[in-house]
């Protein structure tokens, strides 16, 4: 086996990174052409291919993909954490453009509303997760995770939400152009609907092989009895103080 000394610690190696600091063993002299291909390019397709390939993954397998995350399959996702900002910057983005080009008769509709949800929405963000990770602890806890994973997997299904939810603002756009806005409208409120169940989805996908469908069944929806429940306490309490 071929060995050499790693050029940050100066440990022996003989694979493709270093077992002691993690550096790659094939750092060769910096050139124009590799400041492009490695520097640039290179770690642009990296953040991007895992970008796109967890959104991916949380989309269409949620909870295997939290399950996969808390048995610590991680390097092949982004940091759920940082990834939760992000989409929720890019949703705030989204409705300020809808906002923008949207004409004043379709921002009156649930005016309310949405001016209530736009102001909290950072707390209202900041709760969903505890809520779910509280809740789901107590219900599944024949599966005896911690409320940290809990955690996990409630941050998961919220970024399956906000990702559904800025598809939905990209749509809601789209059906400002009145000739297509009937499609365009149907797939909007189709995608709300997803986004309500999504929850229900990752629970599902996440705990099928440890519970029977009925036993499953009871869970979700008491999980979305007890999150209706406190959200619209919350709710009030909000409205009530401010």
């Amino acid at each position: 086996m071929n060995q050499k000394s790693c050029l940050n610690c100066g440990h022996s190696v003989s694979d493709e990174f270093c077992p002691h600091c993690g550096q790659k063993t094939d750092t060769a002299r910096i050139t124009p052409r590799s400041i492009i291909k490695n520097d640039i390019l290179g770690s642009i397709w990296h953040f991007e291919a895992r970008f796109f390939n967890t959104l991916r993954d949380i989309i269409f397998s949620p909870g295997k993909t939290a399950m996969n995350y808390i048995a610590g399959k991680r390097i092949r996702y982004n940091n759920f954490i940082p990834l939760l900002l992000v989409l929720f910057s890019f949703n705030v983005l989204g409705l300020h453009y809808y906002e923008k080009f949207a004409p004043a008769e379709v921002l009156a509709e649930d005016s309310e509303v949405k001016d209530f949800l736009s102001k909290y929405s950072k707390a209202i963000l900041f709760i969903v997760i505890p809520m779910l990770a509280v809740n789901a602890y107590f219900l599944f806890r024949r599966i005896k995770l911690n409320i940290a994973e809990h955690f996990i997997i409630g941050t998961v299904s919220l970024l399956g939400i906000l990702t559904l939810f800025l598809l939905d603002d990209i749509v809601s756009l789209i059906s400002l152009w009145k000739p297509v806005s009937k499609i365009f409208n149907s797939i909007d409120r189709a995608l709300f609907g997803i986004a309500v169940l999504f929850p229900a989805v990752t629970y599902w996908n996440a705990f099928k092989n440890s519970f029977t469908t009925w036993e499953l069944t009871w869970r979700v929806a008491g999980l979305y009895f007890l999150m209706v429940l406190e959200s619209s306490v919350i709710g009030l309490i909000l409205y009530e103080i401010f």
